[in-house]
């Protein structure tokens, strides 16, 4: 692999994309909602949580997964239709089938799983696009 055909502002471009996808996702407009109820959360729960925290780590690996997806794509062929294609293979096949696996064996409800492998599906595939147009 040759690091020097990487494109380093794609991979961030890519990364900071998927992370405000997140905030869109998990807001009130889109399945916030959804996603307190089937966790049990309250809007005090969130507040006594260290935001800060969270949403850094949050960021350090969605780019550690946008790195990781980058390294994959990083050929002179890869397409934006290669870069959705990758993204949807490792994001469903890989993440979201994890996602219901681990969901299973905690009895988490079918709504839970999809909320949460849905994000990773539509992240992996945006990032996926961004690193196959940035070449």
């Amino acid at each position: 692999m040759d690091l020097s055909t990487m494109n380093w502002f794609a991979v961030l471009a890519a990364a900071l994309s998927a992370f405000v996808l997140g905030g869109a996702w998990y807001s009130p407009l889109l399945f916030g909602g959804v996603w307190m109820r089937e966790n049990r959360f309250s809007d005090d729960d969130l507040k006594r949580r260290n935001l800060a925290k969270v949403f850094g780590l949050s960021f350090l690996w969605t780019l550690i997964m946008s790195v990781n997806l980058a390294f994959f794509l990083n050929t002179p062929d890869t397409t934006a239709a290669w870069g959705a294609t990758a993204g949807f293979l490792a994001g469903f096949g890989w993440i979201a089938m994890g996602i219901f696996i681990i969901g299973l064996f905690e009895s988490r409800s079918a709504r839970y799983m999809l909320v949460n492998a849905g994000y990773m599906v539509a992240a992996l595939v945006l990032m996926g696009v961004i690193l196959g147009l940035w070449r």
